[in-house]
């Protein structure tokens, strides 16, 4: 009789209507933290995958579309980013991405979960590298705690958070904005990821109206990431004086999605996105 291969998949339930279903070859990590379910495995199409609650983070494949549009979009619409702040990015990504630029002397990362550092130097040291820069600092606490009294610190604070539940959905909100903007200087700017326009639109313009109660700039980016829901992703900036369209550094070496004419290209919204963005309330 001939041996039947085991059919193993791990899904993520994207929304009540979506599913994205990825066959898998093992599992190298199930655990329960302290705040989340983190799972590792290693699939056939994106190579290793980390999901938190379900909810894909990264895949070893597709990746750097999403850290290098996070990180270098803000650092290079920043004449001089010397010292930055990640809140979450605890997989190194960010950092990774964040070091590459010549002008910044010290990243700080907070994340709150202590396992997601630890699975990420276990399992991804293509990101975890990013962990342990010498310019690095990596913090495991509560990132809402950090900031809170903080005052003309940072250049730029990246935000590279979970989807906002549980204790992420802070992150999203007035309050931890005007924390950022205190803990920023003068030119200093916010760059936080905003979800899918297709399948959480209210997410979006949820941030965006928030952030500008706090912010003088705010605008709306956007690039592909194929592994999270609907494969196209938004980024929103705040920033007190610079304009996040006009990128004034210089790219770094060995990107593979950034580029001088992407971050220019990002901004261009699509109608539908102008739409969505126009009927928020305000």
């Amino acid at each position: 009789m001939e041996r039947r291969n085991p059919d193993i998949w791990f899904t993520e339930y994207q929304t009540k209507h979506l599913r994205l279903g990825l066959s898998i070859k093992s599992v190298l990590a199930n655990i329960q933290t302290s705040y989340q379910h983190l799972l590792v495995v290693d699939t056939d199409q994106y190579g290793r995958l980390m999901a938190l609650d379900g909810a894909i983070q990264l895949t070893e494949r597709d990746e750097f579309t999403y850290h290098e549009m996070l990180t270098h979009v803000a650092l290079t619409s920043h004449p001089a980013p010397r010292r930055i702040l990640i809140v979450g990015g605890g997989d190194g990504g960010t950092a990774r991405e964040a070091v590459k630029h010549e002008t910044v002397e010290e990243v700080v990362l907070v994340d709150i979960d202590q396992e997601v550092i630890n699975a990420s130097r276990r399992f991804f040291p293509s990101l975890s590298s990013g962990l342990e820069d010498p310019k690095v600092n990596v913090l495991a606490m509560d990132a809402l705690e950090y900031i809170r009294g903080r005052s003309g610190e940072f250049d730029v604070v990246i935000v590279d958070s979970t989807d906002p539940v549980d204790f992420a959905e802070g992150l999203f909100r007035e309050p931890f904005y005007r924390d950022v903007f205190r803990a920023l200087n003068e030119g200093g700017s916010l760059v936080a990821q905003t979800e899918s326009p297709f399948s959480d639109p209210d997410i979006l313009t949820g941030a965006v109206s928030e952030m500008e109660k706090v912010f003088p700039i705010v605008k709306v980016f956007w690039g592909a990431m194929p592994t999270y829901p609907t494969g196209m992703w938004t980024y929103t900036i705040g920033s007190k004086v610079h304009d996040p369209e006009k990128p004034m550094g210089q790219t770094p070496p060995g990107t593979r999605y950034y580029s001088e004419e992407i971050h220019r290209a990002a901004f261009v919204l699509p109608p539908f996105v102008e739409e969505i963005l126009q009927g928020r309330d305000r």
